[in-house]
């Protein structure tokens, strides 16, 4: 099975994202301390990012709108101005901040590009990940770039259809089971589960440990030998 399309991830599989949530996320703890309880507020929000998420989409303003809405619900409306002011800075400095590659990956998407078919696959809000893809300096490795609202298995389907000789020749590598590893193996590819460490409640799946298209590697720099070895099977 030689493998001639591959599919990368962005956010925390090329660059850091979800840490700066994280920051955001202590943050805003400290804004509400004196209404909530840090862990209940995490619920809360979280509840929140979850009923909104089909509406906002994934990325940075649909949580700062969850911020907000946490915030109002928390102090039962009586959120001061001037924590919705600071919410909404937060949020602009989530979308200000720089783009910082994880180690090993600017060798390893070269090494990929010369002897595949590279696709960027990612989800979230288009100008943002616009921009840093076009920080990261990895833009011209790529022969597709898709930014999509949802990675279903029809979202890859599609894709691998546009861009692939067939989904069985397709890998797809990411730091999220639920988004970049169970959809792609529903839809007849590879997937590759590369974790990050830091892991979003709601991108959290099953791990399809039997599956005979499913593998894992630690880091983003063993998916070329990974890719060798499949394709020798």
């Amino acid at each position: 099975m030689r493998l001639t399309t591959i599919g990368l991830d962005a956010d925390d599989t090329l660059w850091h994202n979800e840490r700066f949530f994280t920051l955001t996320h202590g943050r805003f703890a400290e804004l509400l301390a004196d209404h909530a309880e840090r862990d209940h507020l995490a619920e809360r929000l979280l509840e929140a990012e979850r009923r909104n998420v089909g509406r906002y989409g994934f990325g940075i303003k649909g949580f700062m709108l969850s911020m907000i809405e946490t915030a109002i619900e928390v102090t039962e409306g009586r959120v001061p101005g001037h924590v919705i002011g600071q919410i909404i800075s937060a949020g602009q400095e989530m979308l200000l901040h720089p783009i910082e590659l994880l180690p090993g990956v600017q060798d390893t998407v070269e090494a990929l590009a010369d002897r595949h078919k590279l696709i960027l696959i990612t989800k979230g809000d288009l100008l943002d990940q616009e921009r840093k893809l076009a920080q990261s300096g990895l833009g011209d490795l790529f022969d597709a770039v898709e930014i999509v609202s949802h990675k279903t298995p029809e979202t890859y389907a599609r894709i691998f259809q546009t861009h692939s000789e067939s989904p069985e020749a397709t890998l797809m590598a990411g730091n999220s089971m639920a988004s970049d590893v169970r959809p792609p193996i529903e839809a007849g590819a590879w997937g590759v589960f590369v974790p990050h460490g830091l892991e979003w409640a709601l991108e959290r799946a099953e791990e399809p440990v039997d599956h005979p298209r499913y593998r894992r590697i630690s880091t983003l720099a063993e998916l070329p030998d990974l890719i060798d070895a499949i394709s020798a099977i």
